[in-house]
C-alpha cells in the first residue's frame, strides 16, 4: 500500500475553506426554499 502524501497546514486550510463555502451555499439554498414555502402559506 502506498502511503498518502502528508498534507501541509495550508493545504488542509484550503480544503476546509472550500468545504465551508459549499456548506454555506447549501444552507443558503435551504433557507431560500424555507422562506419561499413560508411565504406561500
Amino acid at each position: 500500500m502506498r502511503r498518502r502524501k502528508r498534507r501541509t497546514f495550508e493545504e488542509l486550510l484550503l480544503e476546509n475553506k472550500k468545504e465551508l463555502m459549499s456548506n454555506e451555499e447549501f444552507l443558503n439554498q435551504l433557507e431560500e426554499k424555507l422562506e419561499e414555502r413560508f411565504r406561500q402559506k
